[in-house]
């Protein structure tokens, strides 16, 4: 399992790690990504995703043994996977008699990602929609002006990674990277990649992440997002408040027939395949204010009672 993330993805992950060790000590291989770190974080999301597919070839290279591949990914860091994963992707010529088909009955197009069978691609507050769209940025509060100043000097702040997040990237007169990876695209087969696996989950926080916004993380549309109302909850999973079991493509047309919305394109495209989308809320909690990390377990002193999350995760986590 390869798993990555803005920061020290390897310092970030240590608790989920431990967790994998503890109860599948016979089952799985946690690698925890080390390529992108610090200030590697601000060369694109392009950049390091390839980082991560080299890093993801030489890590198989050297573990013979192992069949299968499942990525685990938190904010930033579940682009960046979604980017390796559409260069890891490869068609499986080798048995494509056998081709399998998902839950819902949909035939899935075979393939493998870096020569293995993919399994699981889990995000953890992912900002699939980039951070452009009103309130995706939270702690900028939704106002315009704000969000508008962001979008002109993310890249001051973040480089490349801003101009992508933003989508004011323009490299050789392209569209936007992250318009670009909601579908193939030349030799990177992005929503192949996406297809081939299992299961994709976006768990994403409902509140109080100031970094990424509910509709990014769970790739939905506003009136999509769980009235809170209906919210329920799991005694055994006190913060998860929310499982919407594979869906896919709504194909709503009529509120944008005339308008052109990036973020509309983008969750057509990411909706394409099925996602499971699970609900956190940490508004009881007294680690609230840091739930961009808390779902994670980033830091078990500082975030621990997002244990729950990370057990959920496993709980339902296919071998």
């Amino acid at each position: 399992m390869a798993s990555s993330g803005g920061g020290s993805a390897a310092d970030d992950w240590k608790f989920a790690a431990e967790q994998f060790v503890r109860r599948m000590p016979d089952k799985v291989m946690v690698h925890r990504s080390q390529c992108n770190s610090a200030t590697q974080t601000f060369d694109g999301v392009d950049l390091m995703g390839e980082r991560l597919a080299n890093e993801v070839l030489s890590v198989v290279q050297q573990r013979s043994g192992v069949k299968k591949i499942s990525f685990v990914a938190h904010s930033l860091g579940g682009l960046v996977a979604r980017y390796a994963i559409g260069r890891l992707y490869e068609p499986n010529n080798r048995n494509m008699s056998s081709a399998g088909k998902s839950r819902d009955g949909v035939e899935n197009l075979e393939g493998l990602i870096a020569g293995l069978e993919p399994m699981n691609f889990i995000t953890f507050a992912s900002p699939h929609l980039g951070s452009s769209g009103n309130k995706q940025l939270p702690f900028l509060c939704g106002l315009p002006f704000l969000e508008r100043r962001a979008s002109e000097t993310a890249h001051l702040i973040v480089g490349r990674t801003g101009k992508h997040l933003f989508l004011t990237d323009n490299d050789d007169g392209r569209r936007p990277l992250l318009l670009r990876m909601v579908d193939d695209s030349g030799d990177l087969q992005f929503r192949s990649a996406l297809r081939s696996f299992k299961r994709r989950v976006a768990y994403a926080n409902a509140n109080f992440d100031h970094m990424v916004g509910w509709r990014t993380s769970s790739i939905r549309r506003q009136h999509e997002l769980p009235k809170h109302r209906l919210l329920v909850r799991d005694e055994k999973y006190p913060h998860i408040v929310y499982v919407e079991k594979e869906v896919t493509n709504k194909n709503e047309t009529e509120a944008h027939a005339n308008v052109y919305d990036p973020e509309e394109e983008m969750i057509r495209g990411l909706t394409q395949v099925p996602w499971e989308r699970v609900d956190v809320s940490f508004q009881k909690s007294s680690q609230r204010l840091v739930a961009h990390n808390t779902i994670q377990v980033k830091s078990y002193w500082l975030n621990s009672d997002g244990a729950d999350v990370i057990n959920h995760m496993m709980d339902n986590f296919i071998v």
